[in-house]
């Protein structure tokens, strides 16, 4: 069949006739000659769609009155017609589409009057449905995923956690619905279904990037997630994961209808150990028994941070690493009835050196001050002891106790000598002179705590979320 039919003609000359050159142009467009609707008729509908009288509903109208024709040929130019108009037509023109309760029922459509009509007829009833499910996206988010802006800066990947988890599944339904066209190379063996395939690839290529945006929206809120909302989006991260592979099969078919090589996106497939990572992090939050943890607060370290079942509020602060004293002075730091006081005894540079081990501990301030650890301190400052001898001071009338006094005075000039800086001092052995049954004291400094195991533990969820960036499409980058 070539050339316009007869009733092309009449169906021409009768829209002529009632005065709507729009209608004349649809069905211009959509005759029966099996070719692609013609650029003229279409780019005269598209400018039509940005004037400020058109009536759109007409338009849509007699698109859909030129679907339930009984050819094949007409049908699938009207729906051709009506796909190109969405995507380069005024924005109005989808927003009509998607204010309809009903668009396009062709589900059980078949031409039956070759074997040509019949095999063409299963592709119009997909095609079809592809453009309602596009028509229902656009009614349920308020835009077209298509049109939408794309990269750092666009609609996906600054959308919030709720909206992204709203979003996600129907812009999955949208590509899986396009993807049933499920054409094969031999069958795109006419310009109408050409026309249809190449509408769709472009489609594919734009929802592609904004479902690749989404992605990386994910994985980035992903670790920062309740554990309700982590168990959807494992589930639209593992969906994702499935259709990559159907995406890339469909691009690869671009090739055959003349799309050059250099247009057609390269998709790179994420790692496994994404997926891993996400699950052992659900895993955590599944092993927080009572839902305190996973369902109202994120975890804040890694995705292998998993506390047990069974452990108590009090017993799961160990899963974030703290300082602790050393292995033998445990005991006698949690005897210490004052921290202050800890703090004051570490200015003292001799209570690094501790007592010796005949020597017995000093249990109050009074017997403090008499100890021997204070009565060493003027052996550090001799000179100056002597000196004060000579003077004519009257030490020797004076109490041993007073002298007690007077060389805790003098501490200050021996513990801050600028010859003799201070020696490292341990803080949890500073405490053990409280203790009533202190064991011997040891000199050696606390072992060191290993800061860089610390600051790996909180790093590590950030580092495996940002392993993988699913590559956006070169092709596509700048696609509104």
């Amino acid at each position: 069949m070539s050339g316009q039919t007869l009733t092309d003609r009449i169906a021409a000359a009768q829209y002529q006739l009632t005065g709507s050159d729009m209608a004349r142009a649809v069905c211009k467009a959509t005759t029966h000659e099996v070719m692609a609707p013609k650029k003229k008729h279409l780019e005269y509908l598209v400018s039509a769609t940005n004037t400020t009288n058109v009536n759109i509903p007409q338009m849509a109208d007699t698109l859909f009155e030129r679907s339930t024709n009984a050819s094949w040929v007409v049908v699938f130019k009207a729906l051709v017609t009506t796909h190109h108009i969405c995507v380069h037509g005024n924005e109005r023109f989808i927003q009509y589409l998607a204010s309809r309760t009903s668009l396009f029922n062709l589900s059980n459509f078949i031409d039956k009057t070759g074997s040509h009509g019949y095999d063409m007829s299963t592709f119009i009833r997909r095609y079809a449905r592809y453009l309602n499910e596009k028509a229902f996206a656009y009614r349920q988010m308020a835009f077209d995923f298509t049109r939408v802006k794309k990269g750092a800066e666009g609609v996906m990947r600054t959308m919030t956690t709720e909206k992204l988890l709203k979003g996600m599944p129907v812009l999955q339904t949208q590509i899986d619905t396009l993807l049933e066209f499920d054409v094969h190379p031999k069958e795109l063996n006419n310009g109408i279904i050409n026309a249809a395939f190449m509408l769709l690839f472009k489609d594919l290529v734009k929802l592609f990037a904004s479902y690749n945006d989404g992605i990386i929206n994910l994985l980035e809120k992903f670790f920062k997630m309740k554990k309700s909302d982590c168990k959807e989006a494992l589930e639209i991260y593992k969906r994702f994961l499935t259709r990559v592979t159907k995406i890339g099969e469909f691009m690869k078919l671009a090739e055959t209808v003349g799309v050059d090589k250099n247009d057609i996106p390269d998709i790179n497939y994420a790692p496994s150990s994404i997926l891993e990572s996400l699950e052992t992090h659900m895993n955590g939050l599944e092993d927080v028994k009572g839902g305190k943890k996973g369902e109202g607060s994120p975890t804040k370290g890694s995705p292998t941070n998993n506390v047990s079942p069974t452990s108590t509020p009090a017993k799961s602060s160990n899963a974030v690493p703290t300082l602790q004293p050393p292995p033998g002075d445990g005991a006698a730091a949690a005897a210490a009835p004052e921290p202050a006081e800890d703090s004051l005894l570490d200015l003292d540079p001799l209570s690094s050196t501790g007592p010796t081990a005949a020597s017995a501990a000093p249990t109050s301030w009074g017997d403090l001050l008499g100890s021997d650890a204070f009565a060493a301190a003027p052996a550090a400052s001799s000179e100056a002891t002597a000196a004060a001898a000579e003077g004519g001071a009257a030490a020797s009338s004076t109490p041993a106790t007073n002298s007690g006094a007077d060389m805790f005075d003098s501490m200050p000039d021996s513990s801050f000598s600028k010859t003799d800086p201070l020696p490292s001092t341990d803080l949890f052995s500073a405490a053990d002179l409280f203790s009533s049954s202190a064991p011997v004291l040891s000199s050696a400094p606390p072992p060191k705590i290993d800061t860089g195991g610390i600051m790996s533990l909180f790093g590590a969820a950030l580092t495996q979320k940002a392993d993988y960036y699913p590559c956006l499409p070169s092709c596509c980058a700048g696609n509104g």
